[in-house]
């Protein structure tokens, strides 16, 4: 027999439909049985996953809860957390508390008092946690982020990143929490560009200016603009202005609304150098001030599960988390703040609205372009002459500790907007 310490990683896997299928299929293909056994999945409508019929097929248990897992007397070293956003919080502390460590997807959750939340049941329970931000584990980001930490690249003056994934109507009706601001039972979901598909960007912004490698630079101040073409609670396209705690200017474009894709692409620009992605690199580039160009490779070279692969090596090796809880936070502060810039989503005006029937796609007349003229000269929509354009109020975060309001309830009045 195999000393304790060979055993394979005990995991369970929590949602087993969209990302985590992917999860998924790593878990029952990528690993062998001597490194991860998969001691059961947790989905309350796992016959809608398409690894149904292998899981049944291989006799792994099937839970509908992760209290009925753990209710039933069972452990496991890992869980893997691929649920909807709602859940993030109340699944990844409801591991911990059992004893397991979590790998949870992004974002790491609706609201900044849940993360907090969550960095406070990690510590209590002497258990990690990491947040799958993919970009983050990346040998690209890393070499990135190394190099700004090491103050090569000088100060940083503004980072801007663009991201183009054109959704159509069935997209929204997969799942019923999709385009929501809450759920049926009042729980915030917050749903959009800049808290699912494209969070990973918003947090990039973040993530490379953090002062250490496991940490995010601060938000202190948003200002967005938020709009809708599909008829859902929340929006599909977004512009805002993030200002950092020290100074920086970041901005970020993204939409559901267009004809096609484009991005991800960013452009950080620092004392010394400009940091290009995406737009027409397939690397980062580096050019400093002198015309000296580095290369770090391609934020997506590596495997997208990589998060996955390190979290199963960290069981049994520990070592620091490079993308954990304080890390994810900062995307989630700018979220709350964005959607407090712009408690009324606006729709855009009939006339530039456009829909194709066949293929169930709505769009906004020039809206790709206008974003990205915004994008390469560091403006909002706001600030160009167009009819439609309706700039938020600017959101002050610095001392912004529950969504809404800033303040935990019966002290919303400290807070100021």
């Amino acid at each position: 027999m195999p000393s304790q310490g060979q055993q394979p990683v005990s995991v369970v896997m929590v949602g087993i439909s969209g990302m985590g299928f992917y999860y998924l299929k790593a878990l029952l293909e990528e690993f062998s049985p001597d490194k991860v056994k998969l001691c059961a999945v947790v989905d309350p409508f796992p016959e809608k996953s398409e690894c149904y019929s292998e899981i049944k097929n291989r006799g792994i248990p099937i839970f509908y809860s992760l209290h009925e897992f753990y209710g039933g007397g069972n452990s496991a070293e890992l869980v893997v957390i691929s649920s909807p956003i709602h859940y993030h919080v109340s699944q990844s502390c409801e591991a911990l508390q059992h004893g397991s460590y979590v790998l949870c997807e992004k974002p790491i959750g609706a609201t900044i008092q849940d993360a907090e939340h969550l960095i406070r049941m990690r510590d209590t329970t002497q258990r990690w946690v990491m947040i799958g931000y993919q970009w983050s584990y990346s040998s690209a980001i890393q070499a990135l982020k190394r190099d700004i930490l090491k103050g090569l690249l000088g100060k940083p003056l503004c980072l801007k990143t663009l991201c183009f994934w054109p959704r159509d109507e069935d997209y929204y009706k997969k799942s019923s929490w999709l385009g929501k601001k809450k759920d049926e039972a009042g729980n915030w979901i917050l749903d959009s560009p800049a808290n699912n598909a494209m969070a990973h960007f918003l947090h990039n912004l973040f993530y490379v200016l953090g002062d250490r490698i496991e940490t995010s630079a601060k938000p202190v101040e948003v200002t967005a603009e938020l709009y809708r073409t599909y008829p859902i609670e929340n929006f599909d396209s977004i512009a805002c202005r993030v200002f950092t705690q020290e100074g920086t200017e970041l901005l970020f474009y993204a939409s559901h609304a267009v004809p096609q894709d484009r991005g991800p692409m960013f452009s950080f620009k620092f004392e010394n150098a400009e940091v290009t992605y995406g737009d027409r690199e397939e690397n980062i580039v580096v050019k400093d001030n002198q015309g000296s160009e580095k290369l770090y490779g391609s934020p997506e070279g590596d495997n997208n599960l990589k998060k996955l692969f390190d979290a199963v090596a960290a069981v049994r090796e520990p070592k620091p988390v490079i993308c954990g809880p304080e890390a994810a936070r900062s995307q989630t502060l700018c979220v709350n703040g964005i959607q407090e810039s712009v408690p009324e989503i606006v729709t855009f005006p009939e006339s530039i609205l456009l829909q194709q029937k066949e293929t169930k796609m709505r769009r906004a007349k020039g809206l790709a372009e206008v974003f990205y003229e915004c994008y390469q000269k560091g403006i909002l929509p706001c600030e160009v002459d167009l009819s439609w354009a309706r700039k938020g109020r600017s959101i002050d975060l610095r001392n912004y500790l529950y969504f809404p309001g800033g303040a935990p309830p019966g002290n919303q009045g400290e807070q100021k907007s």
